[in-house]
This record gives C-alpha cells, structure tokens and sequence, in this order.
C-alpha cells in the first residue's frame, strides 16, 4: 500500500513503505485527521481491533490506547486510566 505524501511526514528516513504494523502504530499514535480517514480506507475496523489486542498496549502511550479502545468498542487494558478520566471535558 502506498503511503500518501502528506503522511510521509511521519516516516522521516523510510525510502520504502514501512510494514502494516508499524504504520498502524505511527498513525494511531501521531497521525491527524486525514492520516486516520486513509488509514481506515486502507485497513479494516476489525484488522484494527486485532492490531490493538495483539500490539496497542506496547506500541501506543496508554493515553492513545484507551482512546482507540474506546472508539473501536475493545475492553480497556489493566493500566488504562478510566474513560471518563480521559476526556473531562
């Protein structure tokens, strides 16, 4: 999958594609609003989930984790601050 230019910003010194994985990581973590609606262009909701259960709770803060868990309706980790502490607003 090719990465759009304007996401290549989160891939300083990539010549080539990162693997799935990692591209994952870097857009849930850092990616903005155009980053995400390719990102779920490109990679199921359900491939998403499963990224989360199998490698969130190492490759995201536990802030960006808790959110995704919330938007994609996946139990909290044990070290997830509760959703409502999250978003006090």
């Amino acid at each position: 999958m090719e990465i759009p230019p304007e996401t290549r910003r989160l891939f300083p010194g990539y010549d080539s594609n990162p693997g799935l994985p990692f591209l994952i990581a870097r857009l849930l973590e850092d990616g903005d609003e155009a980053d995400l609606r390719w990102l779920t262009r490109q990679v199921p909701e359900s491939d998403l989930a499963a990224w989360l259960e199998r490698r969130g709770g190492r490759q995201l803060s536990i802030r960006s984790r808790a959110f995704w868990e919330a938007v994609l309706d996946r139990p909290a980790g044990p070290e997830a601050p509760a959703r409502k502490d999250l978003w006090p607003l």
